[in-house]
C-alpha cells in the first residue's frame, strides 16, 4: 500500500513537506498509517478516506490538550492536519516516536495521576469529539453522574437499540443501575483524562517514557482512565502503584470498574456487536 498522491501533493503544496520515502505502520482498526522520511525528518502520518470531516482535527485538539497539561508524559507533536477535500482524504501528521524495548511503568502511573490534576469547573469539553470512529458528546455538566448518564451511556444505549444490537428492554435494566450511581461513585472534581486508555493507546519511547496516543479527551472522573486500563487485562502492577504514589484510590474502586467500563463495552457493542453484546447484556441484567 502506498500513500495517495493527493496526500503527498497536499503535504508539499500546503505544508512544504517533501516526502523522500515511506513505509506502512500499524494504524489500528480505523486508519491507514505510514512512517515517512521528509525534509523535516521522520514523521508519522495517518489518513482515512471515510472519516468525518472533523475527525483528525478533533484528535489533534485532544493531543494538544494533553500536551498542555504539564505532566511528563510524552504526547506526539502535531505537525499538520488535513481536512477531506475532493479526492484527498483527511489526515493527521505528527512527529514519529520510535518505540523502546522497555518502559518505566511506575513513572507512567505517577505521571497519569499528575495529568489528572489538571482541573476544570465542569465535566465535558468545549467541543464534541470521537471515541474510535463513534461520535462522543461532551456537553458540560456540573456533576459527574449526570455527565456519565447523559453524555456517555444514554447515547450508546440508544444507538445500540436503534440498530437492533440491543433489545429495548435493556433500557429498564440501565435505568435501575443509573438510580444507584450516586451511592456507588465518589465525588471528584472534573479532571483531564485521556478517555480511551487501553493497552493499544500508549507506548514507551527509547528513554522509557510513556507516550499517549489516540486520545478521546474530556474532563471527567479520573477513575474512568484507570478502569479503561483494565478493559483488556490491565496494565502492570507497577503502573497502579505509581498512580497511587501520587493519588491514592478511593475505597471500592475495583467494584466500580465494571460500571465505568460499560462505556467502552457499549462502544464495542455498537462497532462490532457479537460477543460484546452478550457480555454487556449479562452485566446489565445483574442489576
Amino acid at each position: 500500500m502506498s500513500l495517495p498522491q493527493s496526500v503527498t501533493s497536499t503535504l508539499s503544496d500546503t505544508f512544504n513537506i517533501q516526502i523522500n520515502n515511506s513505509r506502512t505502520e500499524s494504524g489500528g482498526s480505523i486508519n491507514r498509517a505510514f512512517r515517512i522520511s521528509t525534509n523535516r525528518g521522520e514523521l508519522f502520518l495517518k489518513y482515512n478516506p471515510s472519516a468525518p470531516d472533523d475527525f483528525f482535527e478533533k484528535e489533534a485538539h485532544g493531543l494538544k490538550e494533553l500536551n498542555g497539561a504539564g505532566s511528563r508524559l510524552r504526547i506526539p507533536e502535531v505537525i499538520a492536519v488535513g481536512k477531506p477535500n475532493g479526492e484527498t482524504p483527511g489526515f493527521l501528521l505528527m512527529e514519529f516516536i520510535p518505540e523502546g524495548r522497555n518502559g518505566d511503568s511506575f513513572a507512567f502511573g505517577a505521571e497519569l495521576a499528575r495529568l489528572h490534576q489538571t482541573k476544570k469547573k465542569s465535566f465535558g469539553l468545549d467541543r464534541d469529539n470521537y471515541i474510535g470512529s463513534l461520535p462522543q458528546k461532551n456537553d458540560h455538566r456540573d456533576d459527574w453522574i449526570s455527565f456519565f448518564v447523559e453524555m456517555r451511556i444514554n447515547p450508546q444505549i440508544k444507538m445500540a437499540i436503534n440498530s437492533g444490537k440491543l433489545s429495548g428492554g435493556i433500557q429498564n435494566n440501565w435505568n435501575r443501575l443509573a438510580s444507584k450511581l450516586d451511592q456507588m461513585i465518589p465525588k471528584f472534581k472534573p479532571s483531564l483524562i485521556h478517555g480511551d486508555l487501553w493497552g493499544g493507546n500508549y507506548l514507551f519511547d527509547e528513554t522509557e517514557t510513556a507516550v499517549l496516543i489516540d486520545p478521546a479527551v474530556y474532563y471527567g472522573h479520573p477513575e474512568m482512565d484507570l478502569a479503561f486500563s483494565k478493559m483488556f487485562g490491565g496494565f502492570s502492577a507497577d503502573f497502579y502503584e505509581g498512580y497511587e504514589s501520587v493519588t491514592p484510590l478511593e475505597p471500592g474502586f475495583s467494584d466500580r470498574v465494571a460500571v465505568y467500563n460499560m462505556y467502552p463495552l457499549l462502544v464495542h457493542v455498537n462497532l462490532f456487536g457479537g460477543h460484546y453484546t452478550s457480555q454487556f447484556e449479562r452485566f446489565i441484567k445483574s442489576f
